[in-house]
């Protein structure tokens, strides 16, 4: 079982430790990983698969230096290596037609409007990720207690118990 990589990509340094923090609860079972620039994030994404890792979930920023999260999470969407990973968007600064545009290109599976609160995070975090797990992984197991247990539990049964 490879190791599931969570990827904050966050420029300013409050707002990602605050997501690090609020993520803690997902340390013991993913890998945080934190990038403050695009190609902070595509050097975290090349290690990563290098080692036989896989980047499960994105949460990234819109404005970032150089390049717009909404372009990122597209180039992301458009790469068959990449493609796979849920993207969320983290953000109070895209306008519709950005968001509108990582939805219909960028393949962008949820919006936090900033500020969010922890309780919040957590929710969509175990969503994109029980979803990236479902579709994925094909031991289900070890998130059942992290992640969404009743799906994962529902689709081991229809995958069936092959041990």
């Amino acid at each position: 079982m490879s190791t599931i990589t969570i990827l904050v990509l966050e420029d300013e340094p409050e707002v990602r430790a605050a997501i690090a923090r609020d993520l803690e609860p997902f340390a013991g079972s993913f890998r945080i990983e934190m990038a403050d620039a695009a190609d902070d994030a595509r050097s975290v994404i090349a290690e990563t698969l290098e080692a036989d890792g896989e980047v499960g979930l994105i949460l990234c920023d819109h404005l970032l230096p150089g390049l717009r999260g909404t372009e990122f999470l597209i180039e992301l969407d458009h790469d068959p290596a990449t493609a796979p990973m849920r993207k969320v968007l983290i953000t109070g600064q895209a306008g519709h037609e950005d968001t509108i545009r990582a939805i219909n290109e960028g393949g962008l599976d949820h919006y936090i409007a900033k500020p969010w609160t922890a309780e919040e995070l957590h929710t969509v975090v175990r969503e994109q990720l029980t979803e990236y797990v479902l579709a994925e992984v094909e031991d289900l197991l070890p998130y059942v207690n992290i992640l969404d247990g009743p799906r994962l539990l529902e689709a081991i049964s229809e995958r069936g118990w092959d041990r």
